[in-house]
Order: structure tokens, then sequence, then C-alpha cells
């Protein structure tokens, strides 16, 4: 495959560098994708033969992530990203502060021009259907005005073609009710706004009203918009729920000799939808509205998350997501 590098974070994550690395390896390997490692390369181990760019610095996890990456220069976020724009690199992967990696992305790649704010496109797994829920935004803009979640559903929707093929993306906002009357004062502006439709363009959107939080998980919408803080305490709420029913089957399934031979007949059946709905699977969430491919991945990732996050990244590269963004929002402004 004749791209550039995918740059990778050695260093973010709670299981790095260890898995980080490992999975950069797999993923070389399987994928046929060329991978950067950037770290501290006396941390690294054994690296697969995978080309390193040294970093002396890393932004801990709990650091704040703005002045961060203002003052660590030579931290592996920041050459992660200097890479992308320098051209030495398609894309940028990591693990790491997900603010970090935001600020680093925005501060050295730049944004599309035409983009207000950047924001978080998070896949939300659906039972039964081929396709995700796709949250916009799931945690990159705490406060939001109407404005920019108009232009979220407009990137959600060109991500949702580019990335799953949906040629008509259903897009709805996020509100306690679905009625246009519901909602706070940003959601019933925000769907005047939407309702309007001059914001569709090329997107082959459809603007179907509001949904509530217990539609995420179903086919009801392709697109869900909302502000980040509220984007992000529903993924987490979402996580912490399927976490909970998990734990607690697992330990049903081992709780009597009756139980555990149920198991047996149930495992089969039961895995397909433990694998769709494992985030390890998931493959990180992108970026959008930053001009370069930008992946976030979980904190906890694994070396198999790792290949899904730079399968996601190779993926976004080939099919140009930034191209179709850029077209998408400057094509509208000049409308």
């Amino acid at each position: 495959m004749n791209i550039l590098p995918i740059a990778v974070d050695a260093m973010g994550g709670d299981k790095a560098p260890g898995e980080i690395v490992a999975g950069a390896i797999q993923a070389a390997e399987e994928l046929g994708v060329p991978v950067i490692l950037v770290g501290r390369s006396a941390d690294l181990g054994d690296t697969g033969g995978l080309e390193v760019i040294e970093a002396s610095e890393v932004i801990a996890m709990d650091a704040d992530a703005g002045s961060s990456v203002r003052r660590m220069k030579d931290s592996s976020l920041v050459r992660c990203a200097e890479a992308v724009r320098d051209g030495r690199a398609s894309a940028m992967v990591s693990a790491g502060n997900t603010g970090a990696t935001m600020a680093s992305a925005l501060l050295r790649m730049g944004r599309i021009k035409g983009v207000q704010r950047p924001a978080i496109a998070t896949p939300i797994p659906v039972p039964g259907s081929e396709t995700p829920t796709i949250l916009m935004d799931a945690g990159a803009n705490a406060e939001c005005n109407a404005e920019w979640l108009v232009q979220f559903a407009q990137m959600g929707a060109v991500y949702a073609r580019t990335r799953f093929g949906i040629d008509a993306p259903k897009v709805a906002l996020l509100s306690i009710g679905e009625e246009p009357t519901k909602g706070n004062p940003l959601v019933k502006e925000t769907h005047k706004l939407l309702a309007e439709g001059s914001w569709i363009g090329e997107t082959g959107a459809r603007f179907i009203g509001n949904v509530e939080g217990r539609d995420l998980m179903t086919d009801e919408a392709d697109v869900v918009v909302t502000d980040g803080f509220t984007g992000n305490v529903a993924l987490k709420t979402l996580e912490g729920g399927l976490k909970a029913i998990v734990e607690n089957l697992l330990a049903a399934f081992d709780s009597t000799p009756e139980a555990r031979e149920a198991a047996k007949a149930l495992w089969p059946a039961l895995l397909p939808l433990y694998a769709k709905l494992d985030p390890e699977n998931t493959g990180g969430a992108m970026l959008l509205g930053v001009d370069g491919v930008c992946i976030i991945s979980h904190g906890s990732s694994s070396a198999t998350a790792m290949v899904n996050a730079i399968r996601v990244a190779r993926d976004m590269v080939v099919g140009d997501v930034v191209g179709h963004l850029t077209r998408t929002i400057q094509g509208t402004a000049a409308i």
C-alpha cells in the first residue's frame, strides 16, 4: 500500500509502551501499512524494525492539555502531530491524554479552513446493524453554540459516507424528548437551524429531528449531534452500563454447576455480540476538522485496540476523509 507511514504515539496510554509497540508491529505485519513509532527509543524495547522518531518527553494522562502541549515541545504527542504536518506521516494515532492529543493536532496541523471547532466522532456499535451510530461531539468541546453543532452534523454526515458507506446519513439531535420544543435553549436553536437544511450541501444527509439517549444503540440515526460535555457523559454512561452487564452476566454464568452447563450452550450465540460491543474492536475515534488524520484510541488500549486504531487511520487516509471534509465545508461556505 503506497501511503506515508502512520505515526503512533508509543508513550501514550495506560499500557504504554509495551502494548502500543506490540500493536504497531502487528499492524505493520497484518495490514501491510508502514508505521513509525514516536517516543523514547530507550524505553520501547524490541520495535520489530519499525522506524522511531525520538521524543524525550511524555505528557501524562492527567496533565493539563493546553499548557503541556505548549511547554513540552519534544513530547511524543507533539512530535506525532508534527510528523503529519511536515509530510513525514499520513496520520497520527494515540491512546494518551485525549485533551493533549486534540491540542497537539490542532496546534500543529491546524484546522481545515472554515471549520469553527474540531469535534470527536465516536462510532457506537448497534447490535443487529452493519453500521454504528456516530456520536458528534464525544468530548472535544464542553461548551458549544448552535452554529458549531450544525457544522458537527455536516462533518458527521461526511464521515458516515466516507468511512461507513452510508449514502444518505440520518442525522439527529440529542435531546430529552423527540418534539422540537423539547430541550434547553441550545438544543432548540440548533434544531431550527438543522431543520432549515442549508448545511446539507452535498452530504446527502437527512435531518430526522430529535432523538433521546436510549436511541444511541439503535438504528434510529446514523449521526447523533450534541455538545462535547453531554456527548462524553452519554458515551461514558454507555461504557459503564455495558461493563456492568457483562461482569454480572459472567458472574451469573459461573454461579452454579447448572449455570456453567447452560453457559456452554449460550456462549456461541453471545460471543459475536460481545465482540461487536467490545471497545477494543472499535478502533478509536477520529478528530474531525483538523487538517490531517488524527485517531484517538481508548486510554486502556491493548495491542488489539492499537491494531484496529491503525486500521482506521489507514482507511481514513486511503478514503481521503480530510479532503472530503475540506470540499464540503468550503463548498457550503461558498453558497
